[in-house]
C-alpha cells in the first residue's frame, strides 16, 4: 500500500500546479477522451484478467493470461479501424481537433489492455511490490509530464498525450516483471486447453466485462451530457472535481482491490467462508470514509477554491455533491469484487442496465429543468442509492450461500465491534 499512497500523495501534490495550468474548457476535452477510454478498457480484455485469479493450477491461469492478452490486441484493433473509419465523428465527440489524438485513444486503449492482464498475474504471483511501483511510475511520468507541457500552454492535448504516456510506462514496468515466470510457462501452453478455458470462464466476458461497460458508461455519461447541456467547462469543473475527489480513495483501495481478490480467490478456493471477510472489510471502508466525506460535505467549495484556485469554485460546489454517492462507492469494492469469486455476473449485469438507464434519466431530466449543480446532486443521489443496495445484494447472496453459520459469525462480529 505503501507504492499507492505514494502515488496518490505525488499527484494530489501536484494539483494545485496542474489546476493553474489548465482551464476547466482543458479538462472538459481530457474527460470526454477518459470517459471514452474508459468505457472501452473496462471491457478490452473481456474481463480474462479477473478470471486468471480463479483456477487453482497455475498452467490454466497462464492460459486465462494469454486469452487475456489476445482479446486486448483484436479489440485494438478494431478501435483502430473505427478511428480510421469515423475519424470525424470521435474527434467532434470528444470536442478536439488534432488527429493524432485519435493515435493516442488506441494506444492508450492497448495499453489498458495489457496493463490489467499484467497486474492480474502479479496480484496472483503476490508481486504486491511490484503493483505499486508501476502506479509510482504512471503518477511521476504523467503529472510531471502534464506539468512540463502545461508551462508550454500544451492544453487539453497535453493532458491527453502525458496521461497516455503514464499508462504505457505502467504497463513496461508490470511486464518486465511478469515476463520473466512466463517465459517457463509458454512451452507449457495447449491451444485446446484455451478453447476449454474460454467455455469455462464465459461468463466473465459475457456479464463480468459487459457489466464493467456498462458502469464505465455510467460513469462517463455526466461528462458528455453536461457538455451537451452546460457547456464543455462545466464538464471540465466536474472531471476536475472527481478527479480530486477519487485519488484519496485510490490511496486505499488500489492496493485493497489487488490484496483483498488474492485473498478472497484463495478462501474460496480452500473451502473458507466469505461473509465475515465481507462485512469486516466493508463497514471497515464506511469508517475510513466518513469523516473526509463530512468534511468534504461541509466545506468542499471553499477548500477548491483555495488550494485549486477561484476557476475551480463550480467544482468544489460538485464535489460537495458527489460526496453522498462516492462514499458509498467507495465502499462497494468488496462487492464488486466477491461477485466474480462467487459468480453473480449475470444477475449484476442486469442490475447495472438499471443503473444505467436510472443515471441517464437524472442527467437528461436534470439537464432540461436544472441548473448544474442540483443536476449533479441529483445524479450523486442516484448513485448512492444503488450503490446501497449493490452492497446489500451480495451480502444476502453470501449469507444464503453460506448458510446460518456464516450469519452467526457476523453476527458475533457485530457484537465484538
Amino acid at each position: 500500500m505503501s507504492g499507492t499512497a505514494l502515488a496518490q500523495v505525488l499527484s494530489f501534490a501536484l494539483s494545485p500546479i496542474i489546476s493553474r495550468l489548465y482551464s476547466p474548457t482543458d479538462f472538459g476535452v481530457f474527460g470526454s477522451f477518459t470517459a471514452i477510454l474508459g468505457v472501452v478498457s473496462a471491457g478490452i480484455a473481456l474481463d480474462y484478467s479477473q478470471a486468471l485469479m480463479l483456477p487453482k493450477q497455475k498452467d490454466d491461469a497462464f492460459c486465462l493470461f494469454v486469452i487475456s492478452c489476445l482479446s486486448s490486441f483484436l479489440v485494438a484493433a478494431f478501435c483502430l479501424a473505427i478511428c480510421l473509419v469515423a475519424s470525424g465523428f470521435i474527434l467532434n465527440f470528444i470536442n478536439a481537433r488534432n488527429a493524432w489524438i485519435l493515435v493516442l485513444l488506441v494506444i492508450g486503449i492497448l495499453s489498458s489492455g495489457l496493463n490489467q492482464t499484467f497486474q492480474g498475474w502479479c496480484i496472483r504471483a503476490k508481486a504486491f511490490k511490484h503493483t505499486s511501483a508501476s502506479q509510482v511510475i504512471r503518477s511521476l511520468s504523467a503529472n510531471g509530464m502534464q506539468i512540463g507541457l502545461g508551462y508550454l500552454k500544451g492544453g487539453a492535448s497535453a493532458l491527453i498525450f502525458a496521461v497516455t504516456l503514464g499508462d504505457m510506462l505502467a504497463t513496461l514496468s508490470l511486464a518486465k516483471v511478469a515476463l520473466r515466470e512466463l517465459k517457463v510457462l509458454w512451452r507449457s501452453i495447449r491451444w485446446k486447453r484455451l478453447w476449454q478455458l474460454v467455455k469455462e470462464y464465459r461468463d466473465f466476458p459475457l456479464y463480468s466485462a459487459s457489466t464493467n461497460v456498462i458502469n464505465a458508461l455510467s460513469l462517463g455519461l455526466p461528462v458528455f451530457l453536461l457538455t451537451h447541456f452546460y457547456g464543455i467547462a462545466v464538464a471540465g469543473a466536474y472531471v476536475f472535481g472527481t478527479r480530486l475527489m477519487q485519488a484519496p480513495m485510490g490511496l486505499v483501495l488500489t492496493a485493497l482491490r489487488q490484496v483483498l481478490y488474492q485473498k478472497a480467490s484463495e478462501t474460496y478456493n480452500e473451502g473458507g467462508r466469505l461473509a465475515p471477510l465481507y462485512l469486516k472489510i466493508t463497514g471497515g471502508l464506511f469508517a475510513v470514509g466518513f469523516l473526509p466525506s463530512l468534511i468534504l460535505f461541509i466545506w468542499a467549495p471553499q477548500i477548491f477554491s483555495w488550494i485549486f484556485g477561484g476557476q475551480w469554485h463550480t467544482a468544489g460546489v460538485f464535489a460537495r455533491s458527489l460526496v453522498l454517492w462516492l462514499l458509498f462507492s467507495f465502499c462497494n469494492l468488496p462487492a464488486d469484487l466477491f461477485t466474480r469469486i462467487i459468480r453473480m455476473q449475470r444477475r449484476m449485469f442486469f442490475f447495472y442496465q438499471v443503473v444505467l438507464i436510472a443515471r441517464a434519466l437524472a442527467l437528461i431530466i436534470g439537464g432540461m429543468y436544472l441548473p448544474a449543480s442540483q443536476t449533479v446532486l441529483l445524479f450523486s443521489l442516484i448513485g448512492a442509492v444503488m450503490n446501497v443496495v449493490y452492497i446489500t445484494i451480495i451480502g444476502f447472496a453470501l449469507v444464503k450461500m453460506e448458510g446460518d453459520t456464516a450469519l452467526k459469525d457476523i453476527l458475533n462480529g457485530m457484537r465484538k465491534a
